[in-house]
């Protein structure tokens, strides 16, 4: 296998998933299959039924969401490998995507992340009750804007950033009632747009600490080795090839806003030129080409596009 010095590979997270994602990865490769019948194993229901079938309401619910992507990104990842007979320089995630990094780094085992990402999801639908906890995307803002907002809105309750995807682009996250008023005051500070996301969890912000807590306990029975390609995680940007290391960050990555414009930014300080964003759908590739139009850009998720990217 060859370490291609200028390539990326990104992996994606909740709000990608679709019905039937898997469909043309599976018509070349069957044998991938196995990774999904791996996976139901751990989890004890057939999670390519869901992926392949749905209903749509049952894949979004966060705790099969979070293991259908792992899954997913992670036998496209397979695919990759097997095809291209290159390694990247460097990986990373947004949210729950640093998870399948990790896979694909030889951090965690798959079947245990898998009953991680499961049990990651459980935890936060557990630690905020549904219906209490909102998520909004902010459109046309600084970031130095968006914080205050965040904080004039709160009023003794938390909202704050969640997600920093792009220049312009950031989600913010918290009790319901004080992500509304942020969006009203975001509109009034020249917002072109606040959007809610329909979404049963508020992610990344101190709502969060509670399923930190509990999640801490399942981190702590998997055994966590060091990185075999270096991991920019969300928490600060920053390369973690430590186990140790990267497991904190990942108790940190529950409650603190996901990075993302500095993951790419760090990117670019790294002399990647390619990045290919491996997994269903292409969020990535549109928050990507937002930060830093230098970089060439591919999203795979089957052999056609696989075929693509490489020429």
């Amino acid at each position: 296998m060859n370490t291609q010095s200028n390539l990326a590979i990104v992996f994606p997270g909740q709000g990608s998933q679709s019905v039937g994602m898997m469909s043309g990865l599976l018509e070349t490769e069957s044998n991938l299959q196995s990774i999904f019948d791996a996976a139901s194993e751990v989890l004890g229901y057939d999670l390519l039924d869901i992926i392949s079938f749905g209903p749509e309401e049952k894949l979004n619910q966060t705790e099969i969401t979070q293991p259908a992507l792992l899954a997913s990104a992670y036998a496209t990842w397979l695919m990759c490998k097997e095809i291209s007979h290159t390694s990247p320089t460097v990986l990373a995630g947004h949210s729950l995507g640093e998870y399948t990094a990790l896979v694909c780094a030889g951090v965690i085992n798959f079947e245990d992340a898998i009953a991680l990402v499961a049990e990651r999801g459980r935890c936060m639908q557990k630690a905020v009750p549904t219906g209490t906890g909102a998520m909004a995307a902010i459109l046309g803002l600084e970031d130095e804007q968006i914080e205050q907002v965040c904080a004039d809105a709160a009023e003794g309750e938390i909202v704050s950033a969640a997600n920093f995807n792009s220049p312009g682009q950031v989600v913010i996250a918290g009790d319901k009632s004080a992500v509304e008023r942020a969006m009203i005051s975001a509109k009034n500070a020249g917002a072109k747009r606040a959007l809610l996301l329909p979404v049963s969890v508020p992610s990344h912000c101190m709502l969060m600490k509670e399923a930190a807590a509990d999640f801490a306990t399942s981190l702590d029975k998997i055994h966590f080795n060091d990185a075999e390609i270096p991991v920019i995680q969300n928490v600060n940007a920053e390369i973690k090839t430590k186990s140790d290391e990267i497991k904190n960050a990942l108790l940190e990555q529950l409650y603190m806003p996901v990075r993302w414009v500095d993951s790419i930014n760090s990117m670019h300080d790294m002399s990647v030129s390619k990045i290919i964003e491996c997994g269903p759908g292409k969020v990535l590739s549109g928050l990507i080409k937002r930060i830093d139009r230098s970089f060439e850009i591919h999203s795979v998720q089957d052999k056609a596009s696989l075929e693509k990217a490489l020429n």
